[in-house]
């Protein structure tokens, strides 16, 4: 009570510390980062090792297993750690604990990958390491093209021009571009000239490092001068490179361009963007995991044009699959929700206290709960996204409350003729505990959500945070801001009954004041109803009891019908197709079956409603991408189409669905699956391109795939499941060569001379033997690739046809690879992936028309039947959205039952006894049995959102009990039996118990009609909550009274208290 009479002594200091409130939130809230979802801070360390020309199965056992295994001993806290080996390129993804320091296992894993590089094949670089969380999604992209540039011009200018430019966006993540030609200076081998020449690709390829290099000459004193001396040993032009020298043949200089051309050129080419049929590149502009998506669009946006100035003018960029516009628009519409709702919570407090001045008071709290709570968000570290603001906008309903049930004691007092102050003080004082009960009770179902895991636990704590500080806010508002401004408004107000007195209300609002007065009557004879029904459920209080009970309990069969996802799908207006030509297609082929493909997607969607198409074929020119893709690219035979609407589309969905059964139909032997394409399940997939992923883990990878291959046809059965596909095939031709190394060493030949000339023949220098050439123009260096170009082999003839021939310089008396190696055609898998250090293959699929509960259902009686045919050591697991899921249900219902659990104990302290808690929780039942109800009326899949909702209606639920049961404990105390107490406490709570109930329904109907972009998330949130409270209600006024009457009929009547 202290902080009441400090309040009305020192009135100004809390309307002071008010308004500051309200002029640092502007400030606050620029602050604070804006999202779709709280920052995701499950640590991952990704490393990308790079060896050009190395398939993936000798990648993985000579590069990823080495450096698996060093993991495992030199860095801690590791969760788990995922692998995959590509042709070339492997990525290690090391998860850990939470909690972990990032920054040690950063320097443990550096340090680990530089003592394995002895280990490695000649040439090998260290990795590339790279740390991002599940928040790290793409956010925005850009494509760009022109007329006139090149595809390796273009592709330049992307990377090392605009891509430099805007990297200094904070919180941008910006990897390499996709698509164009990957710019290199090309020394392109005439396999002939050489022959003629008697030399040797490595003759050129050693020229070029001994005569274009770079090594400090250093300094002369000459006189009193010191003289820098510079070398000119680095060619100036390209061109300059073809009159380098090779060697000399009886005074005959053999130059570079006798035997090769050195030109401007390109990798071969294994990724390439079009947008709406155009070639070009594309820049995919990705989030760190705290920064605020609209923050960094709008600074890449504001730095772009500023770019873009120094690029030449046919450099056209075109922007695409804008995320910020769709976390804009849904954050904008909870806004708007939150405001609908407090406005609509001000009017039914208006109607029911019939006072202006109460309602102001009451609607001022309102706000100020909320900013309280943004403002302690912000100091915890917290982001504005859909989860806060819907706890806030759950909040909005009981914040009233506090406020509410202070003024109506404070008007009771003050209409039985007391002074305002003492009124004030002695109001406050009465409901102190009762409110503080009430308010800890709401807050105290949360308590759980700390103890969560994972995802989860990132999600929902900062809802949970938002309510319980917004509560606790109201607390503290509805003792001392609430006392002042009482003392202030009603200082020269009489009161009259229930209301202040009216005599002087100006004419215009009177037909306000007359339809409140309406409204009493009708509450009158509402309570005399509700008061001759409730007497009638006395009278058949057993069978009442009886069928209320059976009620509930039924009512859980419902759960059965409802399904069950983790969250409701959202629809943001795009959609991503993934198509997988056969294994081993090359890009050119792929790029010709993704026009096919566009032509059929401009068929199904109407142009009035396409924005556009961008295609993204093949695997990424730059490993760092390859890090980021969550899209399961394997090869050049893979694309991504991401198809963009307009507003005011059809539902994606329906596309969706055509498109599948018409691109299977018209395109067999092609595989196509959608993937996520919205913010929202790019981040809760973390880093899988599906749903659900079922993993054969073991090592006897041919029998694994088998059984992987016969299950997923087995899944393909199931309701509900598509897009299943084996992730890892195993159908990559491959030329397996065979060197007699008896008849090479005949030819003084070893497997180290084939092996060279092959690579130089088919891959480049590039990896064993890098050279660099300057360009002083722009200060960028590329590198020189020595290789015969792609047109020279075309055939397998011609592969057997390669010179073959000794490192020596000038022993090029080559011999051809069919004189001592045959060739073998034979199918390898194009990539390998590990768990844990265990190979895995992955069965991915997504869910469509049912509920993914229901499919998991069905998948595992197939899952437990296949165990029984699994080899030794091998194991099969169900990981992705899907383990999320099951955790957080689970997790979720621990919470329920915890939550009250908590409840019963808080409320056996307040009130010392066991029996009257257990009455006040005995409306919960009803609770649980209307967000059933709800959710099994409005066709709405139970979720994690739903769960949520069912959690908070059990705390509203129980602080409107506590009104009943604290009243009926009073009147049995002045001597009424035991039902007589009760239904007095029945009709006498059932003013309050409505106005919190309607005031929290109300709140949550705009959210529960899930209208605007991202409504979709928490309309079932919304939904349990009415539908909790609805039946909690109803179970408050009329089953708590009846139990009450039940538990209390041995009860002594109270001897009256004799006055002195």
């Amino acid at each position: 009570m202290w902080i009441v009479l400090l309040a009305l002594r020192r009135p100004y200091t809390f309307v002071v510390a008010a308004l500051l409130l309200v002029i640092l939130t502007p400030f606050i809230l620029m602050r604070m980062p804006t999202d779709i979802f709280p920052a995701i801070n499950i640590p991952v360390v990704s490393i990308v090792w790079q060896y050009t020309g190395l398939d993936a199965k000798q990648f993985e056992q000579r590069i990823t297993y080495a450096h698996e295994r060093i993991l495992t001993v030199t860095v801690n806290n590791i969760q788990h750690i995922e692998s995959t080996s590509y042709s070339g390129i492997g990525v290690v993804k090391v998860f850990l604990q939470p909690g972990s320091s990032v920054d040690s296992a950063v320097a443990q894993i550096t340090a680990g990958a530089q003592t394995i590089l002895r280990q490695m094949p000649p040439g090998m670089q260290p990795p590339l390491i790279i740390q991002y969380s599940a928040s790290t999604v793409p956010i925005l992209q850009y494509s760009f093209s022109s007329s006139k540039m090149s595809e390796q011009e273009l592709f330049d200018a992307t990377a090392n021009q605009v891509r430099v430019g805007l990297s200094n966006v904070r919180g941008a993540m910006i990897p390499w571009p996709y698509g164009g030609k990957q710019r290199v200076i090309s020394v392109d081998l005439s396999l002939p000239a050489l022959k003629a020449k008697n030399l040797l690709g490595e003759d050129v390829v050693n020229a070029i490092n001994a005569q274009n290099l770079v090594l400090p000459s250093g300094t002369a004193k000459i006189g009193p001068t010191e003289y820098n001396v510079s070398v000119d040993s680095n060619a100036k032009l390209i061109d300059d490179l073809n009159r380098l020298p090779i060697k000399v043949v009886n005074g005959a200089t053999i130059y570079l361009r006798d035997v090769a051309q050195v030109h401007d050129g390109y990798t071969p080419q294994k990724n390439a963007v079009r947008q709406d049929g155009v070639r070009g590149a594309l820049l995919t502009i990705m989030k760190a995991g705290n920064a605020s998506t609209l923050d960094v669009v709008a600074g890449i946006k504001a730095v772009l044009p500023h770019v873009m100035a120094g690029e030449p003018a046919d450099l056209h960029v075109q922007e695409f699959a804008d995320q910020s516009l769709f976390v804009r628009a849904a954050i904008s519409g909870v806004l708007k929700e939150g405001i609908i709702a407090a406005a609509l919570t001000a009017a039914m407090i208006l109607l029911f206290l019939g006072s202006w001045r109460s309602t102001f008071i009451v609607a001022l709290a309102i706000p100020l709960a909320v900013l309280c709570s943004i403002a302690t968000l912000s100091a915890l570290g917290e982001t504005i996204n859909l989860m806060t603001l819907g706890g806030l906008a759950l909040a909005v309903g009981i914040l009233v409350d506090d406020a509410t049930v202070t003024i109506e004691n404070i008007h009771r007092h003050m209409a039985s003729g007391q002074p305002l102050d003492e009124s004030i003080i002695k109001g406050s004082q009465e409901i102190v505990l009762p409110a503080f009960v009430s308010t800890l009770s709401i807050c105290i179902v949360f308590v759980p959500m700390f103890f969560l895991t994972g995802v989860a636990r990132f999600l929902f704590v900062p809802l949970a945070e938002a309510v319980v500080f917004a509560m606790l806010a109201s607390y503290l508002i509805s003792r001392t801001l609430v006392p002042t401004l009482v003392m202030w408004l009603y200082r020269n107000v009489n009161i009259h009954g229930e209301h202040a007195d009216d005599s002087q209300t100006p004419f215009w609002i009177m037909p306000f004041v007359r339809f409140q007065r309406l409204f009493e009557k009708g509450f009158d004879r509402f309570r005399n109803g509700y008061r001759a029904l409730l007497a009638s459920c006395f009278e058949h209080r057993n069978a009442f009891a009886i069928l209320f009970l059976l009620f509930c309990a039924g009512s859980w069969l419902l759960t059965t019908t409802l399904g069950r996802n983790f969250f409701p799908a959202v629809d943001t207006g795009q959609f991503l197709l993934h198509l997988r030509a056969p294994t081993g297609t090359r890009i050119e082929e792929t790029e010709r079956l993704a026009g096919q493909v566009n032509g059929v997607i401009r068929k199904e969607v109407p142009a009035n409603e396409l924005a556009g198409i961008l295609d993204n074929i093949g695997i990424p020119n730059s490993s760092i991408n390859l890090s980021y893709n969550t899209s399961g690219v394997i090869g050049p035979g893979d694309a991504d189409i991401l198809v963009s609407l307009k507003p005011g589309h059809a539902p994606t969905q329906e596309y969706v669905r055509r498109l599948r059964a018409r691109l299977n139909r018209e395109f067999p032997g092609t595989m196509f699956y959608f993937l996520p394409a919205d913010i929202v399940s790019q981040t809760l997939n973390f880093s899988l391109p599906a749903p659900f992923d079922v993993q054969i883990v073991g090592r006897n990878q041919v029998k694994n795939r088998e059984l992987a291959v016969r299950l997923a046809d087995q899944i393909k059965n199931v309701l509900g499941a598509v897009d299943v596909r084996v992730q890892q095939p195993d159908n990559l031709p491959q030329f397996n060569i065979s060197v007699d190394r008896d008849k090479a060493a005949e030819m003084g030949l070893t497997v180290q001379d084939v092996a060279g000339s092959l690579l130089l023949g088919l891959s480049g220098s590039s990896q064993v033997s890098p050279a660099y050439w300057l360009n002083p123009a722009v200060g960028v260096q590329y590198l020189i690739n020595v290789r015969a170009p792609e047109y020279a082999v075309d055939s397998l003839q011609q592969i057997e046809a390669m010179p073959i021939s000794t490192g020596g310089n000038g022993k090029g008396d080559a011999q051809i690879l069919a004189n001592l190696a045959t060739i073998k055609r034979e199918n390898v898998p194009p990539v390998i992936s590990h768990y844990d250090v265990v190979p895995v293959i992955d069965i991915f699929g997504s869910v469509d028309g049912r509920d993914l509960g229901g499919v998991l259902s069905d998948i595992q009686p197939l899952i437990e039947k296949i165990k029984k045919d699994l080899p030794r050591g091998s194991s099969i697991v169900v990981r992705g959205q899907a383990e999320t899921m099951r955790s957080s249900y689970i997790g979720l219902g621990f919470g329920l039952v915890m939550a009250i659990i908590l409840i019963y104990f808080l409320l056996v302290i307040n009130f010392q006894s066991w029996l009257d808690p257990f009455i006040i929780i005995t409306a919960l039942p009803g609770a649980l049995a209307g967000v059933v109800w709800m959710l099994f009326l409005s066709q709405t899949t139970l979720s994690v959102p739903a769960l949520m909702g069912a959690i908070m209606s059990l705390g509203v639920a129980t602080a409107n009990s506590v009104l009943v049961v604290s009243f009926a404990r009073e009147n049995l105390h002045r001597g009424l039996s035991p039902v007589a107490a009760a239904l007095e406490a029945g009709i006498g709570r059932i003013r309050p118990v409505l106005m919190t109930a309607m005031a929290m329904i109300i709140g949550m109907l705009p959210m529960s009609l899930g209208l605007g972009e991202g409504g979709e998330q928490n309309a079932p949130l919304g939904r349990a909550v009415i539908g909790g409270l609805v039946l909690a209600t109803v179970a408050t006024l009329f089953f708590v009274p009846i139990v009450f009457s039940f538990l209390h009929r041995n009860h002594p009547a109270a001897q009256p208290v004799s006055k002195p």
